[in-house]
């Protein structure tokens, strides 16, 4: 995939392109296979480089939730990780995008790994390690991921495959903090029981009249997601939500 949204945030950051930056959405499924809803928006870029009087309740709740060593997770301009690194805590922004990586170090972050969370190798210790390697990347007592960044997982099958990869990188006692949201409000409030997950929305970035392939980012419900968590062994802790079902989650792994 192109890394389009990784152009976006550069040209930004260096006032080189006043470009905007679409971002087309198609959810649902009908019966011949065609999206049930589909629409376009405009990403506001600065949305990336908020500073602290700019960030909204849920993340700085969810940044006074980060302990010990952290590992932000689809840093993208690395505001959270800027953020806490003036906290004095000890953060590593993960963007799996080369020009996201190179912004976070130019911007200040001291630790930055250009990295698919899915190939990181937990350190000594870890008892779910698949597979001995020669390249370890240590384990965390923070794992965050915001602007519904857990989306990155796709589907709930790939929920499940990154609940089981992050307990195998988190220090005993640690803690996921992520935030989501019920998108049954783009199906007036009745989704579809059939077929795919409701919240498993398609998205395709455009920008500078370049496109990148469709792909799936999931919104969970927070029903879903306690029942998925609770199979997989972690227990969850709801830290914040509103009227409009959007919501923050601390997931520890079961003692």
């Amino acid at each position: 995939m192109k890394d389009i949204l990784g152009q976006a945030i550069a040209d930004h950051f260096h006032h080189s392109s006043s470009a905007k930056l679409r971002v087309h959405t198609r959810w649902g499924q009908r019966a011949d296979g065609q999206p049930i809803g589909s629409t376009t928006e405009i990403m506001p870029l600065k949305t990336y480089f908020r500073d602290a009087g700019d960030m909204p309740e849920l993340e700085w709740i969810a940044l006074q939730h980060c302990r010990g060593k952290i590992l932000d997770i689809g840093a993208g301009a690395g505001s959270h990780s800027l953020l806490l690194q003036r906290m004095g805590l000890e953060v590593t922004a993960l963007d799996i995008s080369p020009l996201n990586a190179a912004i976070i170090k130019e911007r200040g972050v001291k630790k930055v790994l250009r990295r698919d969370f899915f190939t990181l190798q937990p350190g000594p210790g870890a008892s779910n390690a698949s597979r001995p390697s020669t390249r370890k990347d240590g384990r965390y007592d923070t794992l965050l991921l915001l602007m519904n960044g857990i989306g990155l997982v796709a589907t709930l099958e790939g929920l499940r495959l990154f609940l089981q990869k992050a307990h195998a990188l988190l220090r005993p006692g640690g803690a996921l903090v992520f935030d989501s949201s019920d998108v049954a409000y783009l199906f007036h409030g009745r989704p579809p029981k059939k077929g795919p997950y409701y919240g498993e929305v398609n998205y395709q970035y455009e920008y500078r009249r370049q496109r990148t392939d469709w792909f799936n980012w999931l919104f969970i419900d927070k029903r879903t997601l306690r029942r998925i968590a609770k199979k997989e062994g972690w227990k969850m802790q709801v830290l914040w939500e509103n009227k409009f079902d959007q919501y923050l989650v601390e997931l520890r792994p079961v003692q």
